[in-house]
């Protein structure tokens, strides 16, 4: 016996290596130090700080990656974007502090890196993608061979993602400022995100909906990077949340300090027709809705009412919607 036979290829995995290098280096920002396929990466902590602080994050996709799959043949953009996805996880909850994303690392797992590596190398176009988008280095990663008896089943069995951010500690973000009367505005998502996804599956499973007619189930998650970067630049924000799992429910609070809580009006957006879609075929409860889905919003801003006009004016300037949703109020 040897490896290749028990369902390792060595040498697939090696060219698979080869065939990402140049979509990896091109992420790489000035202070990346050495080459490409060590041990490890290493990164120069950027000049201009004086106390600075590191932030880290690590996040996956889900079995979001299990549905792509159900329309990844001959598709590309699929698994592009879910490659997307997993950068975006991270990188928006590294943000919520006001940390500039430094660096990515990735982990793809496959059951065979031969039979689906055109499929990998989607993957890490769209994570290096992501990486641009975000401003942050590809700086490595682990793609690993779990060979089974059917590698046609779950041809990527799983994937995560880590980020590393960077700030200054008199500059973070952590809503100790924020204090009653504040504003909490709501910035559209561009679906479900990445979470969900198992309820979506058992939906698609019982063909209560259908993946070829709702194709939006596969957008890729929104990368709010380069938009909080220029609000940070001038305006006042006093707390940030990534609305991912749990729903505004879960996420929000996260960034409210004690004593204090938000109020949202579920009634101040317009719900996106792919969640109505979802709710009237599943037979789904609202409150069950409100606490799976992220019901068309994406990342929340919590600023002082005041400056809420104008930061709402250079969101839209870069393509996203935005809407006061909610506000700051004494807990009872």
């Amino acid at each position: 016996m040897d490896y290749k036979t028990s369902g390792v290829d060595i040498e697939a995995g090696r060219s698979f290596v080869d065939q990402i290098k140049n979509t990896v280096k091109s992420t790489h920002r000035p202070e990346v130090v050495g080459g490409f396929g060590g041990f490890n990466g290493m990164m120069r902590v950027p000049t201009g700080y004086e106390k600075p602080v590191l932030v880290s994050g690590t996040d996956g996709v889900g079995t979001k990656i299990h549905v792509a799959e159900l329309n990844s043949t001959g598709n590309p953009s699929v698994m592009r974007g879910i490659g997307l996805d997993l950068v975006a996880m991270c990188v928006n909850d590294v943000i919520t502090c006001g940390a500039e994303p430094l660096y990515f690392l990735d982990y793809i797992c496959t059951s065979d890196i031969k039979l689906h590596g055109k499929l990998v190398k989607h993957l890490v176009d769209g994570i290096a993608e992501g990486c641009t988008i975000s401003g942050c280095s590809l700086l490595g990663g682990e793609t690993a061979e779990h060979p089974r008896r059917s590698s046609m089943v779950d041809p990527i069995k799983d994937m995560a993602g880590f980020c590393t951010g960077i700030i200054e500690e008199s500059e973070i973000i952590d809503g100790r400022l924020i204090k009653s009367g504040d504003v909490v505005i709501g910035i559209e998502s561009s679906g479900l995100h990445s979470n969900g996804y198992s309820l979506i599956r058992d939906m698609l499973w019982r063909h209560k909906i259908k993946l070829d007619e709702t194709p939006d189930l596969l957008n890729p998650t929104t990368i709010y990077a380069p938009l909080v970067s220029h609000l940070l630049s001038e305006f006042p924000i006093l707390g940030m949340a990534h609305i991912t799992g749990g729903g505004i429910p879960e996420n929000l609070p996260r960034c409210i300090p004690d004593g204090l809580e938000a109020r949202v009006n579920y009634n101040s957006w317009p719900l996106p027709k792919l969640f109505s879609k979802i709710q009237l075929a599943g037979e789904i409860t609202e409150e069950e809705m409100k606490n799976v889905f992220n019901l068309g919003i994406g990342y929340c801003l919590v600023v002082p009412e005041e400056v809420v006009a104008d930061i709402q004016s250079r969101i839209d300037n870069h393509g996203l919607r935005s809407w006061v949703i909610g506000g700051i109020i004494p807990v009872n």
